[in-house]
């Protein structure tokens, strides 16, 4: 059954995902739980984006070290759901044990252990749920509903951001007998995030069953996805479109992080950016970048998947550029809101190519690689921005690296065919 806009029930139960799962990204990874990491827990702005950074790396390796293995379990055993809906619990609860983090040095490494559980949980769940695409939408619609599922996500985590601001960041006095003086109205905001997550997940794991059939244990499942990861790896080379496509995501996936995790800190650092203003900054990037996820969405079946991850990153670098020379605050607002609009675009029909490339058999496998080329050099782009931050004492040049990865990406892209 299709709604009146013409995607089907399970498409929209799909998306609902997006709208969950982006409020973790939105207000801990980005905007809130970053800027005060930095700022409330970490002895000054530069070490806290140090050690941001070599935990996201750490989080990198581990998340390269088994997605495409738990891809294949899943493709082998039938149990994406399952696997989709374990992670999301873990991701949940390591991000409601944040609140527990106090703004004092003291808590350095349980807000980082607990930041980077629920990330690892976070990026393995979405190998399970994006190789559900292929079964939600037709092959020409495919790259519509992933960008509107992508602009619902970033409605979702402006929805979410929203309500850290009206009712936890905002309010003074708090709200709910929060201490403002423990930062318990920021810490807060992590424990509605995990009820945002487990709430919103629920459609998905409710009208999207597994295919019917045997379920084999476990093990064999294990040794089946052993085979099947070992068959997909061998078959790169013989083909060298998808294979480049990976290489290419492997840069400019690491530039697409980087803005993610450090783009707050960073507004934080160089331009006192309090946690309000952060939060007030967050909404309009998310209005910006939902916009150009739902409405590059509209033509994206038509221009091609990899031409408009193209067009985003090229965005992406002109911009960029300028956006880290300013020394103005309104025209950085004025540079990241624009920028804003790309983001959306490159992931979206990232999904989108993936999704047409990869064999109707072995999805999971091969979103598992999707995300090994998201994240088996994850840890070189924090690791690098960490480097060059602590060897600089600049932001700014820290955050020069974002430029660097997005353009690698873009060049390499531009080598590989699509076929439509």
């Amino acid at each position: 059954m299709t709604t009146p806009a013409g995607t089907s029930r399970q498409a929209w139960a799909w998306a609902a995902y997006d709208w969950a799962n982006s409020s973790f990204p939105t207000v801990v990874s980005t905007f809130v739980i970053a800027a005060y990491f930095t700022q409330g827990i970490a002895p000054d702005p530069a070490t806290g984006q140090a050690l941001w950074g070599w935990m996201a790396a750490a989080c990198g390796l581990v998340i390269a070290a088994t997605s495409p293995l738990l891809g294949a379990v899943a493709d082998a055993g039938g149990r994406r759901r399952l696997m989709l809906g374990l992670c999301t619990a873990l991701c949940a609860a390591a991000t409601a044990a944040i609140w527990f983090a106090k703004p004092d040095p003291a808590f350095l490494l349980y807000a980082l252990v607990c930041v980077g559980l629920a990330t690892i949980a976070f990026e393995l769940a979405t190998v399970f749920y994006n190789s559900m695409l292929p079964e939600v939408a037709p092959p020409g619609r495919i790259g519509r509903v992933s960008g509107l599922a992508w602009g619902l996500g970033y409605a979702g985590g402006l929805a979410c951001l929203g309500l850290c601001l009206v009712l936890l960041v905002q309010p003074n006095p708090a709200l709910f007998g929060l201490d403002r003086g423990e930062a318990e109205h920021v810490r807060a905001t992590a424990l509605l995030v995990a009820a945002w997550l487990l709430a919103f997940s629920l459609p998905v794991l409710l009208a999207l069953p597994d295919p019917a059939g045997p379920r084999p244990s476990w093990g064999v499942a294990a040794r089946r996805g052993l085979h099947e990861i070992a068959g997909v790896l061998r078959g790169l080379p013989r083909n060298r479109d998808l294979a480049r496509f990976l290489v290419a995501r492997l840069f400019y996936t690491d530039g697409l992080n980087l803005l993610f995790s450090f783009g707050a800190i960073y507004a934080a650092g160089v331009f006192g950016m309090g946690i309000e203003k952060i939060l007030v900054f967050g909404i309009a990037m998310n209005v910006t970048a939902g916009l150009g996820a739902a409405g590059f969405a509209l033509v994206e079946d038509r221009v091609g998947s990899r031409r408009m991850v193209l067009l985003a990153l090229a965005a992406m670098v002109v911009l960029g550029v300028p956006l880290l020379l300013t020394e103005s605050e309104t025209w950085f607002w004025v540079l990241a809101l624009s920028l804003g609009l790309f983001f959306g675009p490159a992931q979206a029909a990232s999904r989108a190519f993936m999704a047409r490339l990869a064999p109707p058999g072995e999805l999971a496998a091969h979103f598992g690689l999707f995300a090994l080329s998201g994240r088996v050099t994850g840890f070189v782009g924090p690791a690098v921005l960490a480097t060059v931050t602590a060897a600089t004492a600049s932001q700014r040049w820290g955050m020069a690296t974002v430029v660097v990865f997005l353009a690698i990406g873009a060049l390499i892209l531009a080598t590989v065919r699509e076929r439509r």
